[in-house]
């Protein structure tokens, strides 16, 4: 019993330990001191970094589908702004600090088509 009970407290552990992340948490946005466009700035990293032929190109059905013009990326702006916040996205990358502000403060003024 005693090696049973030892053995559920080690896999406890591991488990916990296996979740942990060991990156920092991006600092919070503050999209006061960020002035972002659709066309200068969201645009251009969602070109670079999603709407590549195996994520979110011309045709695709990853997810929500392609990312390739602005009707797209306004449609599904929820799912963008939570997957980029989470780092979820872009799969084969990673967004740095501002790069995810850049979007995220785009989507919280309303995703304009500016």
């Amino acid at each position: 019993m005693k090696k049973l009970i030892g053995i559920g407290v080690c896999a406890i552990f591991l488990i916990i330990a296996c979740t942990k992340s060991n990156e920092k948490a991006d600092p919070p946005v503050d999209c006061g001191t960020i002035t972002t466009t659709f066309s200068a700035n969201v645009f251009p990293l969602m070109t670079s970094s999603c709407a590549k032929p195996d994520c979110h190109a011309a045709g695709s059905t990853n997810g929500p589908g392609a990312f390739t013009n602005y009707t797209q990326i306004f449609n599904n702006r929820d799912a963008i702004r939570a997957n980029v916040a989470s780092g979820n996205m872009p799969q084969d990358a990673t967004f740095s600090s501002m790069q995810k502000a850049i979007i995220m403060c785009w989507i919280d003024a309303g995703a304009p088509n500016n």
